[in-house]
């Protein structure tokens, strides 16, 4: 078992390079889910039917279909449509556009949720929508959406790697290839897990930060 994980150890620079891709590619899908997200919003929340109607309809469908099959369906299925990406930007495109959904209805519930008397307030003050959203809504609904959306972006990072099938070089295709060349499967895939599980501490850590802050303004 030792020898095993030498064998790893030796193929730590093809480790370390997964972990940075898939660390990449966690990053800049959350950001662009998130703002995605924010611009979705207004749309779910929207008094015309088919507005909200359509924004619904890609909400619920982005959350009932397996991210697996969504990735596939970049990948393998767009092409036939004319649109023929390379492997990194299909997976990060369908990172994107599979967790805005989820984004953009963790926002929601938090906008649902807050008070009215604050917005009201901004509202008679004369505040534009722009100022109002950016001085009044903005902060209390981030700091309440902040648990949530650190838990989306935990999932996130899970979602990346099921990345593997489209050859994307994140941090379980590294593992895999470790253990398809060494035959060291536990080896290779438990260093991964804990490396997973490194990038989860840090978003957890992110997120009590800002549960202290929230706790702080209370």
């Amino acid at each position: 078992m030792i020898h095993d994980f030498g064998i790893v150890w030796t193929e730590r620079a093809l480790l370390l390079s997964g972990l940075a891709n898939t660390t990449i590619l966690s990053v800049l899908a959350a950001i662009a889910s998130l703002l995605l997200g924010f611009a979705l919003t207004p749309a779910l929340m929207s008094k015309h039917l088919a507005v909200s109607g359509t924004a619904r309809v890609f909400v619920d469908g982005m959350r009932c279909v397996p991210f697996l099959l969504f990735a596939y369906i970049v990948y393998y299925g767009l092409p036939s449509l004319g649109l023929r990406w390379d492997n990194w930007t299909s997976g990060l495109f369908a990172l994107i556009v599979y967790n805005t959904a989820y984004m953009a209805e963790t926002l929601r519930g938090a906008w649902v949720a807050q008070p009215r008397e604050p917005i009201e307030a901004g509202v008679a003050f004369g505040f534009s929508d722009l100022k109002l959203f950016r001085r009044i809504i903005l902060p209390p609904l981030l700091l309440s959406a902040g648990p949530v959306i650190g838990n989306q972006t935990i999932q996130i990072i899970k979602d990346s790697a099921f990345l593997t099938i489209i050859a994307l070089p994140e941090l379980t295709h590294a593992a895999s290839s470790i253990q398809s060349r060494h035959y060291v499967p536990f080896a290779a895939f438990i260093t991964a897990v804990f490396l997973y599980w490194g990038l989860c501490l840090v978003v957890e850590a992110g997120v009590n930060s800002v549960g202290r802050l929230a706790e702080a303004r209370r």
